[in-house]
């Protein structure tokens, strides 16, 4: 934290909201001819105001700069704070001290008035908000992509044409090797639809399975390669990244080359880049046409690299964010997850992991009995059964979930099924606490991208 020197921050009369941003200023409240404001009724103000922040005389938090709205030349600043869930607007002479939207500040209640005590260094937030930024536009849907990847496994890839050189002129060459057998890995360690069979469940292999799916699905990929440093690791990522380096060596290009070059979005990822669920689209079947070329290739890959990479900053910044004194998850996990159908045809499960922590404080517990909620949320398309949405809680060994069905049929089915689902879990040493399905779609998660990072709900 930058030391600086302590400021007292004046709290106006009913603490007015900020004015809206319009050409013509708002006129304020006008007062009747030769009435002066009470001194009496300014401090029983600010003190009911921040009673309410249940802000004990002395005691300090952390405030976050929402809005900087006026500067005075005389060095007095009006801010917009948010504290402890709640907006403040004060009046602070903050002098040479650069505040922005977005800064965290350190406060202290010394009687009716804040005292600043302190600006916050840049959190790591600001660094993973500009990565995000400069990705969110280049997303290839891992979907779509792996549908395109799968065919050049029989059509080939086409050479880029010379200057002055038609686009068709050239014909397509088989996959390089060691492209192939990353492509081909991909494939034989994707999750398929025939793979999990009712009742799977309770068999003593399906809980590593499905941590294995999940460690592989590129999310991890970094930190994976930084304990076990082996150039064949399974992984979504990584061998994608195989599969790039292969192409660079046949065109003789190099990863500086492969940097500069635009990657091909997906429009649909393109409207809301951070929405949980995005929506759902079937790819399109492969067309019998011409296989694309390897620059070609190298964008869309481009794109899906920068789709595992936007989950995995996203997930970041979620996580960063938790733990403060808004009901927030500690921990946040985002990520696509693809399988095949049996048809062999790239779909994609879309997941969002929540670890929810109890305030180690509450009710006298030590944070040895600390009590920790799981949350999973999980979207997907099941062709026939159509869009299923599923939501589960974990508090220790209670479970509760929600089935969301889009198709009436869908519900009819699941509904008849849910007795069958509640014994399953039971047959686990699972508590059901709640069990139900519902047609439609849940709330979506939308994080905005700000100075900050913002997870709001729709």
């Amino acid at each position: 934290m930058s030391d600086i020197k302590s400021v007292a921050m004046k709290l106006p009369n009913g603490n007015p909201a900020p004015p809206q941003k319009t050409e013509a200023p708002m006129p304020a409240p006008s007062r009747p001819a030769g009435e002066r404001p009470s001194a009496t009724a300014d401090a029983a103000s600010a003190r009911a105001q921040l009673d309410q922040l249940k802000l004990a005389n002395r005691e300090t938090t952390l405030a976050r700069v929402a809005e900087v709205i006026n500067r005075q030349s005389s060095g007095g600043t009006q801010l917009l704070l948010d504290i402890r869930g709640q907006s403040l607007t004060i009046q602070a002479a903050i002098g040479k001290t650069s505040l922005e939207t977005g800064d965290w500040v350190k406060v202290m209640r010394a009687g009716n008035e804040l005292q600043l005590m302190g600006k916050l260094a840049q959190a790591p937030e600001a660094g993973i908000a500009r990565a995000l930024a400069q990705r969110l536009p280049w997303q290839q849907s891992i979907d779509a992509g792996l549908a395109k990847l799968l065919t050049t496994l029989t059509q080939g890839l086409k050479q880029d044409p010379s200057p002055g050189q038609l686009p068709s002129s050239r014909p397509a060459q088989p996959l390089p090797e060691a492209a192939r057998q990353a492509i081909e890995q991909i494939v034989a360690r994707l999750p398929s639809g025939t793979t999990l069979s009712p009742g799977a469940g309770s068999q003593a292999a399906t809980p590593q399975q499905v941590r294995q799916w999940l460690a592989e699905s590129g999310l991890f990929a970094e930190s994976r390669l930084a304990q076990t440093p082996a150039s064949q690791l399974p992984d979504l990522k990584l061998a994608l990244g195989r599969v790039i380096t292969a192409l660079l060596a046949q065109q003789g290009s190099t990863p500086e080359q492969f940097n500069r070059l635009t990657p091909i979005p997906t429009p649909e990822l393109m409207q809301a880049p951070l929405q949980f669920p995005q929506p759902l689209t079937t790819p399109q079947a492969p067309s019998d046409g011409e296989p694309p070329s390897v620059g070609q290739m190298l964008r869309l890959l481009a794109g899906m690299l920068n789709r595992i990479t936007v989950n995995q900053l996203h997930s970041q910044a979620l996580t960063a964010r938790g733990g403060g004194d808004a009901p927030a998850p500690t921990s946040t996990l985002l990520l696509d997850l693809p399988w095949l159908t049996p048809q062999n045809e790239p779909r994609l499960a879309q997941m969002r992991i929540e670890q929810y922590q109890e305030d180690k404080g509450s009710e006298g517990k030590s944070p040895a009995q600390a009590t920790t909620e799981w949350r999973l949320s999980l979207t997907m398309d099941l062709d026939e059964a159509g869009p299923l949405h599923f939501d589960v809680a974990l508090r220790h060994q209670a479970v509760s979930a929600r089935v969301w069905a889009e198709k009436q049929s869908t519900l009819r089915r699941v509904n008849q099924e849910l007795p069958t689902l509640r014994q399953s879990l039971t047959d686990l040493g699972l508590e059901v606490t709640d069990l139900e399905c519902r047609r439609g779609t849940p709330q979506t998660n939308i994080t905005r991208l700000e100075h900050r990072l913002v997870d709001t709900r729709a």
